[in-house]
């Protein structure tokens, strides 16, 4: 039994280490993690961007590593070289955690089976392409698709107001897309959300994310 606690005990160390060494931290518990937002740039012609995050919460992993902002050089088609290693990235990615508190007194209640129709039809109405939203689709539903039904709500002003981005240069225009939801086991009644399409416009960027309310 010594034995085995101790393989145990070597096992939760290694992980700790294994996390440490690629720029991810370990999530407490009583807060909730900001997932897997990304950043795509679409800049019209090649040109060096720098992006840089005001986040009001813990930054618990980055790729490519943060290092108090991303510097890259980014291709119309998304393509990004980050300057610190020359290494090509199809977007920035970070998640972190926080006690930020999401509004869910509007959005959108949806069968567990039905969550990858309705997030392809919410998205590409919102303004992402097919690559961006099947990305997204791909992380969410495995987390979605088995709750009996889901409380869906896009999150504005209390996502980009607690995570906000510094551009260099500015874009034309930015998309932000952060769902919040919350696991249901049946059904109840909510207010509709009123989403509004997006236009790009010359130098576009483009973020997705989400959270588990619980």
């Amino acid at each position: 039994m010594k034995k085995f606690k101790l393989t145990l005990l070597f096992i939760a160390l290694m992980f700790s280490i294994v996390l440490n060494l690629s720029g991810c931290k370990n999530i407490n518990n009583d807060e909730h993690t900001e997932a897997k937002p990304v950043i795509y740039l679409y800049p019209e012609e090649k040109m060096e961007v720098t992006v840089k995050l005001n986040y009001n919460g813990e930054i618990t992993c980055t790729y490519p590593a943060y290092n108090e902002g991303w510097t890259v050089t980014a291709h119309p088609d998304g393509t990004l070289i980050n300057q610190k290693d020359g290494k090509e990235y199809s977007y920035l990615f970070w998640e972190g955690n926080s006690n930020i508190e999401y509004d869910m007194s509007k959005g959108f209640v949806v069968k567990g089976e039905d969550t990858a129709e309705f997030l392809r039809d919410k998205l590409e109405y919102i303004g992402l392409t097919p690559k961006e939203y099947n990305e997204f689709i791909v992380y969410w539903l495995p987390k979605m698709q088995n709750n009996p039904y889901n409380l869906i709500s896009f999150q504005s002003e209390a996502y980009t107001g607690n995570a906000e981005l510094e551009i260099i240069p500015e874009p034309d225009s930015i998309l932000r897309v952060f769902m919040a939801y919350k696991p249901l086991k049946k059904e109840i009644p909510v207010e509709e959300q009123v989403l509004e399409p997006f236009q790009r416009q010359g130098f576009t960027v483009v973020e997705w994310g989400g959270t588990v309310v619980n």
